[in-house]
């Protein structure tokens, strides 16, 4: 959780190099993480329909700084882009495995999750 007690923690005295960005870009994204995981619980504990619209835009907001953060850190560290394009390889290769269709991008996750074992389930 936040912690606000210092006002000034977040104040850096002098300039950061990019590594030391890349640090709090790190951690910058720990937070927005965090916002979605609270946004999205709030919003399967509601039914009101208000509560729930208000709830899922605030949680993409924070989706949408996922992607600014790390397409930042993409551009301050290429050795950082490639390892991100080596893990989305793996991906790509291990649905492609499984006999999903991606068209190039990531393929979108079926609406319905797989069905969970059971206690006893020996599948």
């Amino acid at each position: 959780m936040p912690s606000f007690a210092n006002p000034f923690a977040g104040n850096v005295d002098r300039k950061m190099t990019n590594e030391e960005l890349m640090q709090a870009l790190r951690l910058d994204i720990a937070g927005e993480l965090e916002a979605i995981y609270l946004y999205e619980s709030h919003y399967l504990a509601t039914d009101d329909p208000v509560a729930k619209a208000v709830l899922s835009d605030i949680r993409d907001e924070e989706k949408a700084h996922m992607g600014e953060l790390v397409t930042l850190m993409r551009y301050l560290d290429p050795k950082e882009t490639e390892l991100f394009l080596e893990g989305e390889g793996e991906v790509m290769e291990e649905l492609e495995e499984l006999g999903i269709k991606t068209s190039g991008g990531i393929a979108p996750a079926p609406s319905e999750p797989a069905p969970a074992p059971t206690v006893g389930d020996l599948s």
